[in-house]
């Protein structure tokens, strides 16, 4: 068991926001979220940076006077030079740790503190432990593994801080075509941003009508919301000790406080649940991948580490 104190994360932001609302979101953050660990930077789209560059340097000073511990986060698809220059230049260049979302960033890194994002699929111990023996401090699992498989590559792997997705839509795929732009109309080349117009991602539905993805950008993600709530006790047990909340467009204060509350044992899972649902509607609540059934699922009782389908 990792006696580690549990902490929270912060990922990057994967929608794009307008560069004001990107900035007071993480100014609020800075002041009044429970957080230990902020992930920043362009992970889906480097044309977003075009809104957000003039508003890294004042994050950050917020940030950092905070006492926020501050990463950034690459690419998760590479695919013009300017991206490989942009990707370069920020390992080359970045007095933070990275986080690797991509394969092409490791050769950068290799060496080097790094954190390893969920977007890198670790799916067992021996991946884990190649990538710490190549400097890798920190792993966030994919969210589409069972608890047992988390349970077994933790517990083969000792000496490096596993994280996990606890609250937020899954990332699932990534391409170089923008399924957003085209489903408005547009190119990617002069998709005139239209993904701003979906703060939260765009539903993808079903002939039933029933919406089961979201894209964002030249991402997909899952519509409904991961919340690993109840999971958390028995998460702690197996040796994870930090929880990543990926920013969605609600009060993402108001979530770290709900998982710091729970972590803490000042709130009881179950009533987190009904007040999560409360500060985020916008999407149905799912840990289905977490107990080897359908990602989309929702299981009211947690099951024990170790019951969910491996893989």
């Amino acid at each position: 068991m990792n006696a580690a104190k549990p902490t929270l994360t912060l990922g990057p932001v994967l929608y794009l926001w307008e560069g004001e609302k990107w900035r007071d979101f993480y100014f609020r953050i800075a002041d009044e979220a429970p957080v230990d660990d902020v992930v920043i930077g362009e992970t889906v789209c480097s044309k977003r940076l075009h809104f957000t560059d003039p508003c890294f340097p004042p994050v950050i000073e917020r940030l950092e006077a905070a006492g926020k511990r501050i990463v950034f986060s690459t690419l998760a698809l590479v695919t013009l030079e300017r991206e490989s220059q942009y990707v370069r230049s920020l390992v080359a260049d970045s007095p933070y740790p990275v986080e690797a979302n991509d394969l092409s960033a490791l050769a950068l890194l290799e060496g080097e503190p790094h954190w390893i994002g969920p977007l890198v699929n670790v799916y067992n111990a021996t991946t884990a432990r190649l990538l710490a023996r190549r400097g890798a401090t920190s792993i966030c699992l994919p969210p589409e593994l069972p608890a047992s498989s988390i349970a077994e590559i933790v517990s083969a792997t000792p000496g490096i801080a596993f994280e996990l997705l606890a609250f937020g839509r899954m990332p699932l795929a990534i391409s170089a075509r923008c399924a957003h732009a085209r489903a408005k109309g547009h190119i990617k080349d002069n998709c005139q941003f239209v993904c701003k117009e979906d703060p939260d991602g765009l539903p993808v539905k079903t002939l039933d009508r029933q919406s089961f993805l979201a894209v964002n950008g030249v991402q997909t993600v899952s519509f409904t919301c991961q919340a690993l709530l109840a999971e958390l006790k028995d998460l702690l047990a197996c040796g994870v000790h930090r929880f990543r909340l990926s920013p969605q467009d609600c009060d993402m204060v108001a979530v770290a406080r709900l998982y710091d509350d729970v972590l803490q044992g000042r709130l009881d899972p179950e009533e987190g649940i009904s007040l999560l649902r409360q500060i985020y509607p916008a999407a149905p609540l799912s840990n289905g991948f977490h107990h080897g059934q359908e990602g989309a699922a929702w299981v009211a009782r947690a099951r024990n580490i170790g019951h969910g389908a491996s893989t």
